[in-house]
Parts: C-alpha cells; structure tokens; sequence
C-alpha cells in the first residue's frame, strides 16, 4: 500500500502549473474587464487541477499495465514500482475525473449548456493520452492535446465562464500559456527518448529526436515572450511578462547544453517555475487595464 506521500508524488505536482496558470490568466481577462466571478474562476480551478491529477494517474496506469515504466527515470510510478494495485491507481485517476466533471457540471449549467462538450472532450483527452488500445500519446499528439486543452481551452474557458462571452484577449493569452504547457511534455519526453524508444512508445522527441526535440523545447519557452509583446500594442501592461525572463535562463541552458537524466528533471522544476512566474505577471499585466 502506497503512503500518502507516494500518492501525492506519482500525483506529480511539478505538473501543477500546467493547471493553475491558465485559469489564473483567464480569470486576469475577466478581472480587466471586469467581470470577476470568485466561485466560478474557483470551481473552473477545481476542474483543471482535477483534470491534471486525473491525467497523471491515468497515465501511471496505463503505462504501469503495459509496462512501458519500467526502467524510467523521473518521478514516482505507482504502478511500475508496485507501490499500488492498478486497480487502485484507476479509481484514483476515475475519481479525479468525476470530481472535474461535477465542477465543469456545475458551471455550464449557470454558463451553457455547450461546455459539456469541451468537457468531455477533455476528459477523453486525458484517458486516452496514453489509453485504450491506440493511445495518441504514443503516435507524436500529446504536445498537440496539452496546448488545445490546457491552453485554448483553459484559458478561454476560463475567461467565458465569467464573463459570459469570449473575447479575442483570452485567446491570445492562451497561446503562450499552452506553449509553456507544452515545454514541460516536451522537456519530460526528451528525458524518456531511451527508455520510450525502447518500449516503442513514439512521442514527438522520439520522432523529433533529441536535438531537434531541445530546439522544440526552446521556441516553447521563447516564443510565449514574443507574443506577451505583441499582446502588449493592445494591451500594454501585458509586457510586465517580460520580467519573467530570468526563470528561462537556467532551464534553457541547461537543455541547451545537453543535460539528460538528474539533469533535466531539475530543468523540468524550472520549467514549472518559470510558467508560473509568467502566469502571474501576465495574470496582473491583463487584469490591470489602463
């Protein structure tokens, strides 16, 4: 039997970010114009932190029973280390899901009806990234689902559950948000290239490569800047992002430089902080109108 600690490991909160940042920025969209809904933007929290949980055990299972975690390096899988039953780690991950489906339930039927479908278009997403018998986590899409759902998605969700409607400044602001979302798939699957091209697992790294899977990563970091300054000729205090700069440094120097293993598990923690450095700023940069 797992510990609880074991639990809230193979949760991988490093990933936790991914969820957070884009309700808080979608929220920064309504609090601009002013249409701030404290228990919506909670509850549109509840089903993103749900989801990620959800997709986290999801995948700890569906790898764990395939044996595709075996030799991997990285953080805790109940699964493959037999810490917890399978059984236990679906009904973990199905619960996540449950949870995620009465908080959105709850929304559309205050919001509209129509965002069910997303919903459970997402929760599709998360089950079948690596399960079922053709996962598309496998076949090079998982970048393609994180920047949809935890990016557009979220994001825009976010924003439309408060405020009612969804402008054009909660779909740009979701672009960056989904790529830094995708730097920390790619970041991960960069480390696993071995060990998923041995199980045949092709994530995009594994087709890309490891060279040019480290350049993928670097325009995911870079190119959300490039966009916080072009949101900026509409919204000028939305280039408060920039001075999230410095938290890029130390991860893309050290994936430049050919970290693996240890080496890019810590790059992964610094992904993590610097979208949520970026989340923050351009929360407050786009919730602060002049």
């Amino acid at each position: 039997m797992a510990a609880a600690r074991e639990w809230v490991a193979g949760a991988r909160p490093r990933t936790l970010p991914a969820a957070i940042v884009p309700v808080a920025v979608g929220t920064g969209v309504a609090v601009g114009y002013g249409r701030f809904s404290a228990w919506r933007a909670a509850l549109a929290l509840v089903v993103a932190l749900a989801l990620q949980v959800g997709v986290n055990y999801a995948n700890d299972y569906s790898d764990g029973i395939r044996g595709t975690d075996e030799a991997r390096v990285g953080p805790i899988r109940l699964v493959a280390s037999r810490l917890a039953r399978p059984r236990q780690v679906l009904a973990a991950a199905l619960g996540c899901f449950m949870l995620a489906g009465l908080a959105g339930l709850v929304l559309a039927a205050v919001t509209s009806w129509w965002l069910l479908l997303p919903g459970a278009a997402a929760v599709a997403a998360a089950w079948f990234y690596t399960g079922g018998s053709r996962p598309y986590g496998y076949r090079a899409f998982g970048e393609v689902s994180v920047f949809l759902f935890f990016g557009l998605a979220a994001v825009a969700g976010t924003a439309y559950v408060q405020m009612g409607r969804m402008p054009w400044l909660a779909v740009a602001a979701a672009a960056p948000v989904g790529l830094l979302a995708c730097a920390l798939l790619v970041i991960n699957n960069l480390r696993d290239i071995p060990t998923d091209t041995a199980t045949g697992k092709r994530t995009l790294a594994v087709v890309l490569g490891d060279h040019r899977t480290r350049v993928l990563y670097a325009a995911c970091i870079l190119v959300p800047f490039c966009v916080a300054a072009a949101i900026a000729a509409a919204d000028p205090l939305a280039l408060i992002a920039l001075a999230a700069v410095p938290f890029a440094l130390a991860p893309l120097r050290l994936v430049g430089r050919g970290a693996s293993g240890p080496g890019l598990i810590t790059a992964l923690g610094q992904t993590g902080r610097l979208l949520l450095a970026f989340g923050v700023l351009l929360t407050l940069g786009l919730a602060i109108r002049l």
